[in-house]
């Protein structure tokens, strides 16, 4: 099955600037999407970005213009670079891989099956 490691999370200033990145085995990165997710303290997971397999991107609109997703598929590794960061962006990010049988450009946690343990993101004001 796929294992996903998160890491890069930490404390920011509104503003600043943070890179998460998701390392995965278990399957070839350029052969399923990948999601971030994210989930404030007591709220469930939302939607953040996606690459699928293909390497089209796709985003929730809070983050649009301020998180880019990619890929260093030789590394196995997704990176969401979070720029202008806010205090709303504060969260547990996780990485994701849809389910079997998913297709198309998920959005919802419910079609994700595999997730990494996440890595917390706080920014200050």
């Amino acid at each position: 099955q796929v294992q996903l490691v998160e890491s890069g999370g930490g404390l920011v200033q509104t503003g600043g600037s943070l890179r998460l990145s998701c390392t995965t085995s278990g399957r070839t990165l350029s052969a399923f999407t990948m999601g971030w997710f994210r989930a404030a303290p007591g709220e469930e997971r939302e939607f953040v970005a996606a690459l699928t397999a293909s390497a089209y991107p796709y985003y929730a609109d809070s983050v649009k213009d301020r998180f880019t997703i990619s890929r260093d598929a030789a590394k196995n590794t997704v990176y969401l670079q979070m720029n202008s960061l806010k205090p709303e962006d504060t969260a547990i990010y996780y990485c994701a891989t849809p389910r079997r049988g998913i297709s198309g450009y998920p959005r919802e946690a419910k079609y994700f099956g595999s997730w990494g343990q996440g890595t917390p993101v706080t920014v200050s004001s």
